[in-house]
């Protein structure tokens, strides 16, 4: 077995280590127990008992994946250590007061604003609250209300797709508590990191001056395309997107960044020689996360965006295949909850492992499609990644749109201009709105194009099943 073979094997034992530490807690002696016992394993039979060199192989690798299953749970057990606090735990379903600092942006929903509040002694604390007043990232506040455990929601069993796991979702990120409604007094602005706030003022702004140049909904369709700001948009309109398989240009997610990114390439390999193009989309991918905040969501999916643009750019499938189970072991290590708990890791891993993979296999088989625009490079994206996703998007959502590989082709290869020429309006709209104007008009066609498919298609019947 060649060297990577062996980093491959320990990498998938050790996520099947955190996989089952997540389903079943057989308490941190017994991961102790596999970890020894992947060692004696490995020593005592290959090195002892036997000169057979088949019997010497099988011995290793069975030692070298106890030792990393071991590890995997070893990893979840200390993670699972850290959670909670004491002190706390003893005042919820009680009336407390807390100060502290939101640490993200404010997560507008339609009946409510959902902010991340983070107290002094490192407690992260999920407030539910009104519209207004309005908060936003690094505000000082003093909160007060009803301290409580996160609980899962009871869902009818006709329900399509598997159960949500809230309480996991949120613990993934450490968030162990939650306030609904408080009371919230405002203290003092800018208390958060000063660079992350500029970048979220900075986003807040560029949207300002769009929303001076287009109309609704297509100033909020490029706020999500550019930002994954989709709150704007409406239930009724983001439901349209779900219909038609395309929501992950509006959501700020894995597969999003994956998908988006693979086509940003493609466009840009249109307008320019082949490593200039690899180069740009590489740029805006960082750009973007930077643009966003760089939170964890979005580094991980930039990080396997920026694996893609590499393994076009040397045509190594398998070396980058390689990379990207090293940089998904990274992220393990890093936060073990990741790999079950977080629906935008699993996908945009496997739509990554999908592009890597699948793309230059079926690419043969496309030649029948017109080059021009991007046509064929979007369908042999779509395709790739949809192969991958499907699967697991029927075990979580229960249905599956029918139409998506349409809709996809459709839409995606204009995505990369709308990108371009919206961020070129809202750049320029810091100069003069007459400035900008002329590149805002080319992108309001384009979103004007993508919402007309969006709405077309959603009202077509078994559009999702």
């Amino acid at each position: 077995m060649s060297k990577s073979t062996w980093l491959l094997l320990f990498i998938i034992a050790f996520a099947v280590g955190v996989a089952f530490r997540s389903v079943y807690n057989f308490g941190g002696a017994f991961s102790v127990f596999v970890v020894f016992l992947g060692v004696v394993f490995f020593f005592y039979y290959s090195l002892i008992r036997s000169n057979r060199r088949i019997v010497f192989h099988a011995a290793l690798v069975t030692g070298v994946a106890l030792f990393a299953v071991g590890f995997g749970m070893l990893r979840y057990d200390v993670t699972d250590m850290r959670q909670g606090n004491p002190a706390l735990d003893q005042k919820t379903e009680t009336h407390v007061v807390l100060q502290g600092v939101t640490i993200d942006e404010p997560d507008i929903r339609e009946t409510h604003t959902k902010l991340l509040f983070k107290t002094p002694e490192g407690v992260k604390i999920l407030l539910t609250a009104e519209h207004y007043p309005e908060f936003r990232y690094g505000d000082e506040l003093v909160v007060r209300g009803t301290l409580q455990k996160p609980k899962n929601v009871v869902r009818d069993e006709e329900e399509p797709g598997r159960p949500f796991d809230y309480v996991a979702y949120l613990a993934k990120d450490n968030i162990h508590y939650q306030v609904f409604y408080p009371s919230i007094e405002l203290v003092a602005h800018e208390r958060g990191n000063p660079i992350k706030g500029f970048l979220f003022s900075l986003k807040h702004k560029m949207i300002e001056n769009t929303a001076r140049l287009l109309p609704e909904p297509h100033n909020s369709l490029l706020a999500g395309i550019n930002f994954g700001v989709k709150q704007s948009l409406g239930e009724d309109l983001l439901g349209a997107f779900r219909e038609t398989g395309i929501i992950h240009i509006v959501v700020l997610s894995g597969y999003n960044i994956t998908i988006v990114a693979e086509n940003v390439a493609r466009g840009f390999q249109l307008l320019a020689p082949r490593f200039f193009g690899i180069g740009a989309a590489g740029a805006t991918i960082i750009a973007f996360a930077v643009m966003t905040g760089a939170g964890a969501t979005v580094v991980r999916a930039c990080v396997m965006a920026l694996l893609i643009l590499l393994a076009r750019a040397t045509g190594r499938a398998y070396e980058i295949t390689i990379a990207l189970f090293v940089a998904g072991l990274g992220m393990l290590l890093w936060n073990p909850r990741t790999l079950m708990f977080d629906p935008s890791f699993q996908l945009s891993f496997l739509a990554t492992l999908g592009l890597i993979q699948l793309a230059p296999r079926i690419e043969k088989y496309f030649g029948w499609m017109p080059t021009k625009l991007g046509l064929r490079e979007a369908a042999i994206a779509t395709i790739s990644t949809q192969l991958f996703v499907l699967p697991l998007l029927i075990y979580m959502m229960g249905q599956v749109s029918l139409i998506a590989p349409v809709t996809n082709i459709l839409v995606l290869p204009t995505i990369p201009y709308t990108m371009l020429f919206g961020f070129l309006a809202a750049a320029l709209g810091f100069v003069s709105d007459a400035v900008a104007w002329p590149f805002a008009l080319v992108s309001y066609i384009l979103l004007d194009y993508e919402l007309w498919i969006v709405k077309l298609f959603a009202e077509l019947p078994f559009a999702s099943i």
